[in-house]
């Protein structure tokens, strides 16, 4: 039986937490930037999202077929149904951030990029729209800060004060 996660489940893993800190920092120091730099920025924050969103799709489809090695020691039911909520919590947020995104940016009828790509728009904008989704995505963003933080808390509560191998399972293979 297998003690960790398949090398593709922790490599998409720690590929979707790079790209979400390249994301939040995109928008947290854009401000810094020139207004000249703020396509770019936004490129690079809508490029990161659209990876994230296939990433994590790939790694939900990957999850379905190759099951998570076990706990141990095993931990009692209660912590097993929250680490299980987490999780669902944390696919959901970084799945419905990016599509969300995408929606608005199409609606804005205005021109957009990805990956140095011009992507598609709609032939009017929909403000009313855009403005509901922006809320919408920001206001899932800020609460992306604290689900991060109570995913790493948790991985660390089951390293440090639980002692299960709950870490280590997602910790990449060390070489010979």
């Amino acid at each position: 039986m297998r003690t960790k996660y398949t090398s593709l489940q922790i490599g998409i893993h720690w590929l979707v937490f790079l790209l979400i800190i390249v994301a939040y920092c995109a928008m947290e120091f854009r401000g810094f930037f020139p207004r000249t730099a703020r396509p770019a920025i936004n490129m690079i924050h809508v490029s990161c999202g659209i990876s994230i969103l296939v990433l994590m799709v790939t790694r939900l489809l990957v999850r379905l077929k190759f099951r998570a090695p076990p706990i141990q020691p095993k931990p009692k039911a209660m912590v097993t149904g929250m680490s299980h909520l987490g999780h669902l919590v944390v696919y959901l947020l970084f799945i419905a951030l990016p599509l969300i995104g995408i929606v608005m940016m199409y609606n804005r009828g205005s021109d957009w990029f990805a990956f140095g790509l011009a992507m598609p728009h709609a032939a009017e904008s929909k403000f009313d729209l855009v403005d509901v989704l922006k809320e919408w995505h920001e206001t899932l963003a800020n609460l992306g800060y604290f689900v991060i933080g109570l995913h790493a808390a948790a991985a660390l509560m089951h390293h440090y004060f639980w002692k299960d191998n709950t870490l280590l399972r997602m910790m990449p293979k060390k070489r010979s």
